[in-house]
């Protein structure tokens, strides 16, 4: 079937030029609304995410179901703005819950999804006005998402030693490594982006990214790095990956998403982040499980500059055990990925950086 993905990559690009060119931006699009509210989410971007989601996972292509969860979740959420009457800063507090309610229900983390619903469109700030709200609908989702007999796949981390000087300097130092694996997702998914926009007719971008794809999952010769790639993610807390498993995850993942298909980056973000981790246990005298974890959230925590929510979700999938190592991975990821992350549209609210101003990162 993965003959077939510049085909599905055309049927997604016509979708989304005939149907969703009002919705094509995505979370980025969430993120607009949410900083500057001007007009109510098409309901057309839940089907039209959905199933370029489906089609893109189908056929091979390498993306995550976070981004399709917070589309579906927001866009639904937004249709509330009609039928009550909402003002804009009430349609903020709504769309924040449908954030929330998808990212809490596609990983079964409640708290870690209300807190990115809370923290993701502006860099540095929480908006605390909506903090009951976004809670209580996270918490219903995971259990509807539960309820409906969907489970999760879990995570271990067997390992976790005692904290002492050594090892916090170990923590920040993989959590810098972590966070430039971030920036390095983030500038090759916006420049592989920049090239294909400057194919003229849309719907051929992923046809196009789609055959290239074809011919790099031929010449590996296995699947190991398409779709969502739990396994191997899975793998990555128990013994040792190579150097090279998280570069590749992580170029096809940007190769994919930036030629046009649809999907997340999250959990391909949680393969660069514990596969990379995994690794560096070759280096570092850390536990490989302990490492993969850090990765795992640290990663995403640079990519999308949510280090609370990364934190809360170390702690909701991995236990209190290791939060100490999770939360100094996370916070050094965060600083040193930029202030470039996957969400083109975020706002700074707060430079990373003490004496800098914030114009000097805007535009």
């Amino acid at each position: 079937m993965i003959a077939f993905l510049p085909l599905a990559g055309l049927a997604i690009g016509l979708s989304y030029h005939y149907w969703g060119k009002a919705v094509v931006k995505g979370n980025n699009l969430l993120i607009e609304e949410l900083q500057s509210p001007k007009q109510v989410i098409p309901l057309i971007m839940a089907p039209l995410i959905f199933a370029g989601t489906i089609l893109t996972h189908l056929f091979g292509g390498s993306a995550g179901r976070e981004g399709t969860a917070v589309q579906i979740g927001g866009a639904f959420a937004d249709q509330l703005t009609h039928l009550f009457k909402l003002k804009p800063s009430e349609r903020k507090i709504i769309l924040i819950c449908g954030i929330s309610a998808g990212f809490a229900s596609v990983f079964g983390t409640p708290m870690a999804g209300a807190i990115f619903g809370l923290e993701v469109f502006v860099l540095g700030s929480v908006m605390y006005s909506a903090i009951l709200p976004s809670f209580i609908t996270a918490i219903i989702a995971d259990y509807a998402c539960k309820a409906w007999g969907v489970d999760h796949t879990h995570y271990s981390i067997v390992s976790v030693p005692g904290m002492n000087f050594t090892n916090l300097m170990l923590s920040l130092g993989s959590g810098i490594i972590f966070g430039l694996a971030a920036r390095s997702f983030s500038m090759l998914n916006h420049a592989i982006s920049g090239l294909f926009s400057k194919i003229k007719y849309p719907p051929i971008r992923p046809f196009i990214g789609g055959a290239m794809l074809v011919i790099i999952i031929f010449l590996i010769g296995n699947t190991r790095y398409i779709g969502l790639g739990i396994p191997v993610i899975v793998e990555s807390f128990t013994q040792q990956e190579p150097y090279y498993t998280f570069a590749i995850k992580l170029f096809l993942t940007a190769l994919t998403l930036g030629c046009g298909f649809k999907g997340g980056e999250v959990t391909p973000l949680f393969f660069i982040g514990a596969t990379l981790g995994s690794f560096l246990s070759l280096l570092m005298p850390l536990p490989v499980g302990l490492l993969a974890g850090m990765g795992f959230v640290a990663v995403f925590s640079g990519a999308a500059n949510t280090p609370l929510a990364c934190i809360f979700m170390g702690i909701e999938l991995f236990g209190m055990e290791s939060a100490i190592y999770i939360a100094l991975a996370c916070i050094a990821a965060y600083f040193f990925s930029g202030h470039a992350g996957i969400y083109k549209s975020q706002a700074i609210g707060s430079t990373k950086l003490w004496g800098i101003k914030k114009h000097q990162f805007l535009g």
